[in-house]
């Protein structure tokens, strides 16, 4: 019984390091896997045959030209399961398609302002189907539907435990996904987007993501994973009283780290444009280079509480981290005078994820969840 058990463990191993492998690199020959990861062809050819009845991967062409035959050459099937993510926000809906190499298929973006009822509900659903239509993806191969949201999710990812910022704590997965004929799972949005720039990337082991929209969010990801914290609430950065007595933040509490760093702050110079108020600032506009620089003092501070607590790298997404990248420098400068160990802060990065970062993240939960099982 044991050596039955052992032998399908390694069977499932070779199965899938073979179609991780042609996750990383495609166009790969049956001698190229054998080489690569030390197999025997027989175990090779045998786990190809079984993935490609599946349709999970696919001969792509030849390769070689010694006389003989030319090998054949494989790679996965990116459509053969795809995902679904919506992003909700107060103003807006976003939803994007991702498939199995967790690449953008596509994304669309409307103006709808959330409200809890039965027309948001069919809008959410319309949202989803018009993307599958739009981009030509076969309903068959959709794993769910993942929703990112603004608020503490549950650790079974159905409810709201906390949603202040749209006054819906208590809300369940069902009353969004009533007409969604996927399978659905919640997810706090930092946490989405956390993962769409982690995921995949085993060169991050370490990192605090701050998500700067119109209100702040941050997700601790240690040790190749998001670390929740005991009550889903870590990473809260935005409820760090910054200036104590200060503006008063959503919350109800005064001089919280929301009411200094959300993007609205500078938003609200452009009518709520925030791409409007960067071109301003690249064009050398004194009043936007001046509430500029007041916000970048306040954003620097918090990045070194950040980095004297965690002592990792910080990555800065959400609406601010699509323009942030010409000013990353400045924002190093100012919390590296605030710290009292490093000369340097290469510690603080732009995010590279700018694209629907939150609507991804929750689609990848579901092709993640697929992959761990092939």
């Amino acid at each position: 019984m044991e050596k039955r058990t052992a032998n399908i463990e390694i069977k499932q191993k070779n199965r899938t390091n073979i179609f991780q492998l042609l996750r990383a690199r495609e166009g790969l020959s049956r001698q190229d896997i054998v080489s690569a990861l030390n197999l025997s062809l027989p175990t090779v050819t045998q786990n190809l045959t079984e993935l490609m009845e599946e349709g999970l991967v696919t001969e792509i062409g030849s390769i070689g030209n010694t006389g003989g035959r030319r090998a054949r050459s494989y790679a996965v099937n990116r459509m053969a399961r795809t995902a679904i993510g919506l992003d909700i926000t107060k103003n807006h809906i976003s939803v994007a398609a991702v498939d199995m190499k967790g690449d953008l298929i596509a994304h669309h973006r409307t103006r709808w302002p959330f409200a809890r009822t039965d027309e948001y509900a069919r809008k959410l659903a319309d949202m989803v189907q018009g993307l599958i239509d739009d981009a030509q993806i076969d309903q068959r191969s959709v794993l769910g539907v993942g929703i990112g949201l603004p608020g503490l999710v549950s650790e079974d990812h159905s409810y709201v435990t906390y949603g202040e910022t749209m006054n819906f704590t208590g809300a369940h997965k069902e009353e969004f996904a009533k007409y969604i004929p996927f399978p659905t799972a919640m997810y706090h949005d930092v946490h989405a987007a956390c993962f769409a720039e982690t995921w995949d990337n085993k060169d991050i082991r370490n990192v605090f993501y701050l998500m700067i929209n119109n209100s702040l969010g941050g997700a601790i990801y240690i040790d190749h994973k998001l670390y929740p914290g005991d009550t889903t609430r870590s990473g809260e950065i935005g409820h760090i009283t910054l200036i104590p007595g200060g503006r008063r933040c959503y919350c109800g509490k005064l001089g919280c780290v929301d009411a200094y760093c959300s993007s609205s702050i500078l938003s609200a110079m452009t009518d709520g444009n925030l791409g409007a108020f960067f071109a301003l600032l690249k064009d050398g506009d004194p009043d936007a280079r001046a509430l500029w620089e007041e916000y970048r003092t306040h954003l620097a501070t918090t990045v070194n509480l950040v980095r004297m607590v965690l002592d990792c790298d910080i990555i800065l997404g959400g609406y601010i981290g699509e323009y942030i990248d010409p000013y990353i420098e400045e924002i190093r400068k100012l919390a590296a005078q605030q710290n009292p160990f490093d000369n340097q802060s290469d510690y603080l990065l732009p995010c590279r994820c700018k694209t629907a970062a939150v609507a991804i993240g929750a689609a990848l939960g579901y092709i993640s969840a697929f992959l761990s099982g092939i």
